[in-house]
This record gives structure tokens, sequence and C-alpha cells, in this order.
């Protein structure tokens, strides 16, 4: 069976807002080595909306950093499925699913491959609560936002999950990569 598994950067006080803090060349080369293990990322619309256009110039111009345009590489070549009701087109190795998350993500954990990475707070929170994600990468980032959307802000867990912390790794720049497996 495929493990589903995410990132996802997030401030000390468990906020995620990208425009708060930014990664730098250590961050984006944790992220685009995770990606080797990937062979499907799952977005939520917003996330894709934010993420594919983004990497994919910087695939396309080779703007970034090594390590950036690496991870936008990985971006690009990756399979994708945005979940959306409201998406009317995509692009390339991308398609759309309209509903029934916990079914399809189900039959997708079913199929051969690599890892399934999922990608957008409220798809993350919805997967937690249905208690069908196997594994996180948290980078936590040494500063205090105050306010901002959280993991499972949205959807609360009808239990409790435990994890178990599997490895850790400090930056360069003070943030704390966490690796949990389920409990």
């Amino acid at each position: 069976m495929r493990t589903v598994t995410f990132g996802m950067n997030i401030s000390i006080d468990g906020c995620y807002d990208h425009t708060k803090f930014n990664g730098d060349e250590e961050i984006h080369q944790y992220f685009a080595d995770l990606a080797h293990d990937v062979d499907l990322v799952v977005y939520g619309r917003k996330m894709y909306d934010l993420i594919v256009p983004y990497w994919t110039e910087v695939a396309k111009t080779q703007s970034g950093t090594a390590a950036g345009n690496a991870f936008a590489q990985t971006v690009v070549d990756v399979d994708k499925i945005v979940f959306s009701r409201t998406l009317q087109s995509v692009e390339g190795n991308t398609r759309i699913m309209r509903d029934n998350l916990e079914a399809e993500i189900m039959k997708l954990k079913q199929q051969p491959g690599k890892k399934i990475s999922i990608a957008g707070v409220s798809l993350r929170s919805q997967l937690m609560a249905l208690g069908l994600v196997d594994e996180m990468h948290i980078v936590i980032h040494p500063v205090i936002i105050g306010k901002g959307k959280k993991l499972m802000d949205d959807f609360p867990l009808p239990e409790k999950l435990n994890w178990k912390l599997v490895d850790t790794k400090v930056f360069k720049s003070g943030c704390v990569g966490l690796h949990y497996l389920k409990g």
C-alpha cells in the first residue's frame, strides 16, 4: 500500500502562512530531496493555484537557486491531482477530481507506485481527520506569527492521533525539521 505523506512549513505558534516566512536554499533542498520518494501530489485548489504556476515558471526560466530550481523541476515533473469543485481546467500532467475525497485517496493508496504527497492546509486537515495520512515532515521556522491558519482548524479530529518521531534535522537558519510516522 502506498504511503500518504506531506511536508509543511509552520511558525513556532503553529501557523501556516507562506507570506510570513521564506525557505532558504537548505529548506528548498530538504523538500526537493523528499520529493524523490513521491510520484503523485494531490493538491487542494488554493494550494494548486499558488504552487504550480510559480514553480512552473521557476523551472522554465531556471530563475531560482540551485535547490529552488531542483524543487521547481520536481513540481513540474510529478503527476498531480487537484481536488476542486470550481476549477475548470488544468494543464500538463494534472487531472481534476471533484468529490469523494476519502474513497479516491483510498483507491490511490491501493495502486502501485511511490508515496503520495498532499498539499494544502484544508486537504491535509481533512485527510488527517479521516486517518489517511501516514507520514509528516514539518519544518518549524523560528518566528511567531500570532495569527493565521493552522493544521486542523477547520476539521477537528474525531479522536486523538498518536505519531512517532523518527528523525529531526536542525537547519543553519534555526528551523527544525521533524519527521513523524503514524503511531
